[in-house]
């Protein structure tokens, strides 16, 4: 890798699931592993990842090809929402504010509000 280079040849390297990192590095030729093993080195140094690197580069070393990849192909990254509701207004509640307890027609009473008589344990 060049001093002045300080990019990995893969755009959002840095942001990228190990899953989806495994399938992205196979379009990248033998020098493009080199330099992203040596960005991950002296940047985040991870094991996991330099093995899943350094296993690929000897792949290549050993004769595997670049597969034909896009790099501009972004699965890891959500497509936005298409907007819209299939939900009718006909199906929302009323606007208003519950009761703080119990219902208008029967508010509440504390337990101190019972009568004496037959019943009552008092």
């Amino acid at each position: 890798m060049s001093a002045e280079r300080n990019t990995p040849p893969i755009e959002g390297y840095e942001g990228l699931p190990i899953g989806t990192l495994q399938h992205r590095v196979r379009a990248l030729t033998e020098e493009q592993m080199r330099d992203l093993i040596a960005y991950e080195e002296q940047h985040a140094d991870r094991p996991n990842v330099l093995e899943i690197l350094k296993s690929r580069l000897t792949e290549l070393e050993n004769g595997a090809e670049p597969t034909e990849g896009d790099q501009s192909f972004h699965p890891e990254t959500p497509q936005a929402p298409r907007g819209g509701s299939q939900v009718s207004t006909g199906g929302q509640a009323p606007v208003g504010n519950p009761p703080p307890h119990g219902v208008p027609a029967q508010p509440a009473k504390p337990k101190g509000d019972n009568p004496p008589g037959p019943g009552n344990n008092r």
